[in-house]
């Protein structure tokens, strides 16, 4: 809750950088996801929305990339939301029920993670406000198992969780580099992984909904996440494909897997920042 009162201050805020005090008049809102009680390699996700907060002091809230200010863009930071340990059920209900109130408000939503999983509930959510809904996915890994370790809700199986929901017709997937042989078998099958900007063009008609986990980007910029993997796009790269973006409809996002305290330059941190900035222009 926004505090009702005003000392003399002045106090720095807590909120993402460039946020507005008002929800009613915002478009869009931002919303910290802190679980990561699936991660399958290092943990430490479930702190990335506090650390992009107060690391986002650090960065312009003009972007030259899309000619805005991020005050432009009416977003109001509403939060994290608290979350049992263990339980990924119950999580993932919390997060459903917190983002029907967003969609419900008529918002948009931009979530921060956290674990990938946490975007079944979202992606769960807008399909009961939207129809025609395709979800693009950067990422360094297909997340297409339907099961791990015995276990179905994991971040390891995100995307064959929400696939069965929108049909594997709906879903693409850019920057993918690392899964088991049947995951990459699947998506091919399916048509799922895109390696040309111009391939999104059969979703110009759709809402989408984006989803990046930072492990796309290359772990010699992004390092504090969970499971780096070689080879991976640079920032530049990732930007060229959220500038093509632009002209598509998108209806809500989500920037997941930092992990920030595994990189103690803070680079990753300051990084996942910068992108928060931008996705906020495509919304």
């Amino acid at each position: 809750m926004k505090k009702d009162f005003m000392a003399p201050g002045p106090f720095l805020s807590k909120d993402f950088i460039g946020a507005n005090d008002d929800f009613e008049s915002s478009r869009i809102v931002l919303l910290g996801m802190p679980y990561d009680c699936t991660c399958s390699n290092r943990a430490g996700t479930r702190f990335g929305p506090q650390a992009m907060r107060l690391e986002s002091i650090g960065i312009e809230t003009y972007s030259p990339i899309f000619d805005m200010e991020m005050e432009q863009v009416k977003f109001y930071d509403i939060g994290d939301l608290e979350y049992p340990f263990g339980n990924a059920k119950k999580a993932l209900e919390i997060t459903e029920e917190n983002v029907d109130f967003i969609y419900n408000n008529n918002k948009k939503l931009l979530a921060l993670g956290g674990e990938h999983l946490i975007t079944l509930a979202s992606v769960k959510s807008v399909l009961k406000k939207y129809d025609n809904v395709a979800v693009i996915q950067f990422d360094a890994h297909t997340d297409l198992r339907n099961q791990y370790l015995g276990e179905t809700l994991t971040h390891s199986g995100v995307m064959w969780q929400i696939a069965q929901l929108t049909g594997f017709e709906n879903i693409a997937q850019i920057g993918l580099r690392s899964g088991e042989k049947e995951e990459f078998e699947l998506a091919k099958t399916h048509n799922t992984i895109l390696y040309k900007k111009e391939q999104l063009d059969k979703f110009k008609d759709k809402n989408i909904f984006l989803t990046i986990d930072l492990d796309v980007l290359d772990p010699s910029l992004m390092s504090g996440v969970g499971t780096p993997e070689a080879g991976g796009f640079s920032y530049n790269e990732l930007i060229c494909w959220l500038k093509y973006l632009k002209q598509f409809n998108i209806i809500g996002a989500d920037i997941m897997e930092l992990a920030p305290d595994i990189d103690i330059t803070k680079t990753s941190t300051a990084t996942a920042c910068k992108l928060v900035r931008e996705v906020l222009m495509l919304l």
